[in-house]
């Protein structure tokens, strides 16, 4: 069981709480909860954890906050947050916040298994697609991607943090220079079939991805915009 992926649940519903754990121990992974923001703190400070679900209401600090604060100290602890039913502006602010993933509520426990799955393989608890494609390194224009260890070298050489889903999506373009890319084949190579289609993700994480890689993130050279019909790699990309 110690190899297990380790879980964190955040939710103040109990009934939540106790009904995840039960099933996700049953499929294998270990398992701690919390009420609150408090008390997700303590957990973090006393164990290491693989993967947190993270609930957007919670009583006193809100999930919105959590996750900007975690993402703060770190951007590889992969997140999955739960928002309420057919509010997408929450999933956005979450996915421009850092989450890796979004699951509405009420939901069914085996499709966040699913999404809690591929999160974890973008993550690197399993293979992915950027180590799927060949671990060759690929540079453009002075930055160097390194899927082996999943890195990203700025021109100057300093080390620039991505989250799981950043890395993902730049080793996609990346690994397709001068192609349009559909917003439906970037999901499907980033986030995996198991995910539910949400267009504004990709705009979220390019938006991100653009604020780290581009001179002048509002007038991208590297990732460009077809209007209505997706992104283009607009660099050349080489194999040293």
């Amino acid at each position: 069981m110690e190899a297990a992926p380790h879980i964190l649940v955040v939710d103040d519903d109990r009934e939540i709480r106790d009904l995840l754990a039960r099933f996700l121990r049953k499929h294998g992974f270990r398992v701690d909860s919390a009420a609150d923001g408090k008390a997700m703190w303590r957990l973090l400070e006393t164990g290491r954890f693989d993967l947190i679900v993270l609930d957007l209401m919670l009583p006193g600090e809100d999930g919105l906050s959590l996750c900007r604060r975690l993402r703060a100290q770190t951007t590889n602890m992969p997140i999955i947050m739960l928002t309420a039913i057919g509010e997408e502006m929450d999933r956005i602010i979450g996915l421009e916040m850092g989450a890796d993933d979004y699951l509405a509520k009420p939901f069914n426990p085996r499709e966040l298994l699913a999404r809690m799955r591929a999160v974890l393989r973008r993550s690197g608890a399993a293979p992915n697609p950027s180590e799927a494609a060949g671990a060759d390194d690929l540079t453009f224009a002075g930055w160097r991607l390194r899927p082996g260890p999943r890195e990203l070298l700025a021109p100057d050489g300093s080390l620039v943090e991505l989250t799981g889903g950043e890395f993902e999506l730049l080793c996609a373009l990346a690994g397709r220079p001068n192609r349009l890319l559909s917003r439906e084949q970037l999901l499907d190579q980033t986030r995996g079939r198991d995910a539910v289609s949400f267009d504004r993700a990709i705009d979220v994480q390019i938006s991100r991805l653009r604020g780290k890689i581009e001179a002048d993130p509002k007038n991208p050279a590297i990732i460009k915009t077809v209007r209505g019909a997706g992104y283009i790699f607009a660099t050349k990309v080489e194999r040293p």
